[in-house]
């Protein structure tokens, strides 16, 4: 008797053991911006891609516009676990102790996106990604969203035109350069209260790709945007290191090629949201958009290549010449 119930106790335990093996693995993916943005879009796709490719055995949860965390708590959530993926900005791992990733950051280091690419899908941007293990952080990809320009509610067109302004910005050492460069006030502040603070006046301004500053309805309280495409805003998909290692190896696999697909599709559909969403933003009227001249561009940079040398003891000058070397960019013909 007494064997037959251990038999049936070992029945119901493989049995147990059976469905909880068939549970889809959940991938929690975090992020701060709207669905209808280039990341948006792209954790949607690495879900579709995920969930098609691993036969259902992952399941990937997108919970877009900090519905579940802010700029500032993401990154904590993900290392305790709480979460399994994000898309952070670049700007954010310099608080996370990678000061190096800060050299994203830098106003007019990168002209275009065939530069860019050199380095996020160059040796250089893999060793970046590499240096966040130690934190207990995954890197997987790069994914564009775009490049930047202020909004105001005064026209942007000199450098002049920026002083005393109090313009937000992400958490980041080289933004805050970048702004004291050009006589403004830095204001840090989480992404999801921006548009609050530039209604009631609590800041003058800011700076965003076009996608960002239209879904997140930002030109419906910024009478001026200036096309000044100065810096770079992108994101790297991160896990958690423990979570990732401990995936069974098929799946693991699996979910590469799911993030590579993901990743060529979110690079490409950037450029033409931005196209989209500038567009978008003309036919509104709310907002009167400037294209600077060549000779503004130019003054522009000039202001801001100051930056470059300020932020050399923090992000590392041999990083910051081995990207100048690698985009072919010369401050000393500025």
């Amino acid at each position: 008797m007494n064997i037959r119930k251990l038999i049936v106790g070992i029945a119901v335990a493989a049995f147990s053991l059976t469905a909880f093996a068939q549970q889809p693995i959940v991938i929690k993916f975090s992020h701060v911006v709207a669905n209808d943005t280039p990341k948006g879009h792209a954790a949607e796709y690495f879900k579709k891609k995920a969930e098609e490719l691993t036969g259902g055995k992952v399941k990937v949860e997108v919970y877009a516009n900090s519905t579940l965390y802010k700029d500032k708590e993401e990154m904590e959530a993900l290392q305790l676990g709480a979460v399994q993926m994000l898309a952070p900005s670049l700007a954010k791992f310099g608080p996370l102790g990678v000061k190096e990733f800060e050299v994203f950051d830098l106003p007019y280091i990168f002209d275009n996106y065939d530069e860019l690419h050199k380095i996020t899908q160059g040796p250089a941007g893999r060793a970046l990604l590499d240096k966040l293990e130690a934190k207990g952080v995954k890197g997987l990809a790069y994914w564009d969203n775009g490049f930047k320009s202020f909004s105001a509610n005064k026209p942007l067109r000199n450098p002049e035109d920026f002083k005393g302004l109090k313009m937000r910005i992400q958490s980041s050492k080289v933004l805050e350069s970048q702004m004291r460069a050009l006589g403004s006030l830095p204001q840090v502040m989480a992404f999801s209260e921006v548009y609050q603070a530039l209604q009631t006046g609590v800041v003058d301004g800011t700076e965003n790709p076009i996608s960002n500053l239209y879904t997140q309805k930002m030109h419906e309280v910024q009478k001026h945007l200036t096309l000044s495409e100065h810096g770079y805003l992108g994101y790297a998909v991160i896990t958690n290191k423990k979570f990732w290692d401990g995936l069974p190896a098929d799946i693991r696999a699996k979910l590469e090629e799911a993030m590579k697909q993901a990743t060529t599709y979110a690079n490409q559909i950037a450029k033409a949201e931005n196209d989209k969403a500038l567009d978008a933003v003309k036919a509104a009227g709310k907002t009167q958009v400037y294209t600077p001249t060549a000779q503004e561009r130019m003054a522009l940079k000039k202001a801001l290549i100051k930056t470059h040398t300020d932020m050399e003891s923090r992000i590392g000058k041999d990083l910051i010449q081995s990207i100048y070397k690698e985009t072919g960019f010369d401050p000393a013909k500025l």
